[in-house]
């Protein structure tokens, strides 16, 4: 929470340049930047008087109650390890939790009662996720892989005792997508490929549970996924893309099987909820980008006047029992997710917490502007564009190329601190939405299928020629960063495009694809046939998969190269990154390496989010703006 320096600039005048100095510009280190407090999930209480929320106030994820009428977050785990709220009971104050272990994705699932906390898995190897209470909060369901390490069954637990029962096996590797509020429905998602996955609906009551196909175009490549059920018990609301390039929301009768579209956009339907009542219907759309909400009223569809809030998205609604009041999360490029309530009676609105720390003034963090350039074949490529205060023609500035992950992913609007970071040191960022991104319709989702590591490769090299034709930025610095598949995409960069970028951040990035997909955690397995039809099956594409590669293209590599990478991560093995370093020390390149002995695939500890972004800060300033620290 301390400025690390500050650059003056243009203090000295001469006797004829009348001009005003320059204004100087704070710049802030890495922890001032994530000394900003992070807040994730939210559930109200019962009584509506308090959300259980996620935040690293201490430096360590753990769960936190916050009352709605305002005041300080009161502390309710203090685990070592990073811990994340899930749900309140729906009738008194205990509350679920999760959290894994240093990173490696084995989620377990506890209980905080009187009498302390309890795992709800019994075995240490097996990975839980909760699904939902039901209508009258004396029992809740989760899935658990505890029978095969493949199959996330269903399961019922008893609210009280804790006492439970295996409702549902999965022995088709479906993805359980929702369950009724009586218990009584199951919606299934079956994962043909990327472009392909039927909604199967099952009668937990019935003698014959076998799963029945509710959701399929027959003969086409289509998505049907459940969403909810209403709170009335009459409809289940699914997702698809089978009649436009867009997901829209339908609802499917359960009685008489009619289906009919609910909600539609010219952008993805991203979001769909329901007030516990049902009285209040949530709908989301990803526009460009940027969440777009609406409340409307479930009965009439009049859409709710929310009050003058700062600018932003909101996320994360939700209701206390008797619909009086509503919590969300509003943020923005140059503000981290602040939580509100709304009383939905008097329409007042009460932030209830203030997450950028107060060393930073909001006004030196910049709001990324949406642009588009051509690529190779003329396609349109979406990117978020953060200009840094004071680049001009007269004083050009470096400029990264940021991949997100993926693969599918997409960058969007909101506050990131590693940007900021990078762009308050002076950093001009490109955050780029290669084809294959989602979010932009089908046809733009699937240009890359089986062809990664090449076109989307070229849509990130044609951003280098996009970037020299901006007057303030400086030609000939412009390197590429990204974490996870945007990894894989920086380091095939440097490898089948040596002489474009000036270096490369890789964060756990792939480098192996035969490996990494022969590797798949085996909870994927529901995935798999997704992830293969994407990238490629390892028993049939082996050849193609490794001339994509860049481990094995690593001598290629010319340009100055960081990776970092967390010890425990299940889906891009350390040793990817580990033989990565080692080939490219081979050239006599300059090449560093950070590990995270707790972390996995993502940074959630604040002092090792820290660490990474000043080593980011640090090569980037060696290798682009030669600089020494």
């Amino acid at each position: 929470m301390r400025l690390i320096y500050l650059t003056l600039l243009g203090l000295a005048l001469t006797a004829c340049d009348s001009k005003p100095p320059a204004p100087q510009t704070p710049r802030y280190d890495a922890k001032a930047f994530f000394d900003t407090v992070n807040y994730r999930g939210l559930s109200l209480s019962h009584d509506g008087q308090q959300v259980l929320v996620s935040s690293d106030i201490s430096g360590i994820f753990n769960v936190f109650a916050i009352p709605v009428q305002g005041g300080s977050p009161r502390e309710l785990t203090d685990n070592p390890g990073s811990t994340f709220a899930v749900s309140w009971f729906p009738n008194d104050e205990r509350f679920l939790y999760t959290r894994d272990d240093g990173g490696n994705e084995i989620y377990h699932l506890f209980v905080a009662d009187d009498a302390g906390q309890h795992d709800l898995i019994p075995d240490p190897n097996a990975r839980a996720q909760f699904l939902a209470f039901n209508q009258d909060g004396t029992a809740f369901y989760l899935l658990s892989n505890e029978r095969n390490p493949k199959l996330m069954d269903l399961y019922r637990y008893d609210a009280t005792t804790y006492q439970r029962q295996r409702l549902f096996n999965n022995d088709q590797a479906f993805e359980i997508g929702a369950i009724s509020r009586d218990g009584r429905f199951l919606a299934l998602d079956r994962v043909n490929n990327n472009s392909d996955t039927d909604l199967y609906l099952v009668d937990l009551q019935a003698a014959d549970k076998t799963p029945v196909l509710i959701g399929d175009l027959p003969g086409e490549n289509a998505n049907f996924r459940g969403l909810t059920f209403g709170p009335e018990g009459h409809f289940l609301y699914f997702a698809t893309d089978a009649y436009g390039n867009f997901n829209q929301v339908w609802s499917h009768h359960l009685a008489t099987g009619t289906q009919e579209k609910v909600a539609g956009s010219d952008w993805d339907v991203s979001g769909f909820a329901f007030s516990p009542s049902g009285q209040y219907r949530v709908g989301s759309v990803n526009a460009d980008g940027r969440t777009e909400l609406t409340v409307s009223n479930a009965r009439t569809g009049k859409a709710l006047v929310l009050p003058e809030l700062p600018p932003g998205d909101i996320t994360g609604v939700n209701f206390s029992d008797d619909d009086a009041t509503m919590v969300f999360y509003l943020s923005s490029d140059t503000s981290p997710a602040n939580l509100y309530a709304l009383d939905l009676k008097s329409g007042q609105a009460r932030a209830l917490t203030s997450a950028l720390n107060p060393a930073i003034d909001a006004g030196q963090l910049v709001t990324a502007q949406v642009v588009r350039y051509p690529s190779f074949d003329q396609l349109q490529i979406p990117a978020l564009l953060y200009r840094p205060k004071g680049a001009s023609a007269e004083d050009p500035a470096p400029v990264i190329v940021w991949v997100h992950g993926g693969p599918g992913g997409q960058s969007r609007h909101g506050y990131n601190a590693t940007l900021q970071h990078l762009v308050n040191h002076g950093y001009g960022v490109l955050a780029v939405n290669n084809r294959g991104s989602s979010g932009y319709g089908k046809p733009f989702f699937h240009l890359d299928d089986r062809r990664h590591g090449e076109d989307d490769l070229r849509d990130l090299v044609e951003a280098k020629g996009y970037l020299q034709s901006l007057p303030w930025v400086d030609k000939d610095r412009i390197g590429i960063m990204g974490g996870s598949y945007g990894g894989y995409l920086t380091v095939a960069a440097l490898a089948f495009h040596p002489d474009v970028f000036a270096a490369g951040v890789d964060i756990f990035g792939v480098t192996n694809w035969p490996r990494t997909l022969s590797a798949i955690p085996p909870w994927w397995e529901s995935f798999k046939s997704y992830l293969y039809a994407e990238m490629g099956d390892p028993a049939t594409d082996g050849e193609r998969l490794r001339r994509i590669s860049p481990l094995f293209h690593a001598s290629n590599i010319n340009k100055p190269l960081l990776v970092v990478q967390g010890l425990n991560d299940p889906r891009v093995l350390p040793v990817e990154s580990q033989e990565l370093v080692a080939a490219v020390k081979k050239n006599g390149v300059a090449v560093q390496y950070l590990e995270f002995i707790d972390e996995g695939h993502g940074f959630t500890k604040k002092l090792n989010r820290i660490a990474a972004s000043e080593a980011y800060l640090r090569f980037l300033d060696t290798y682009l703006k030669g600089q020494q620290h």
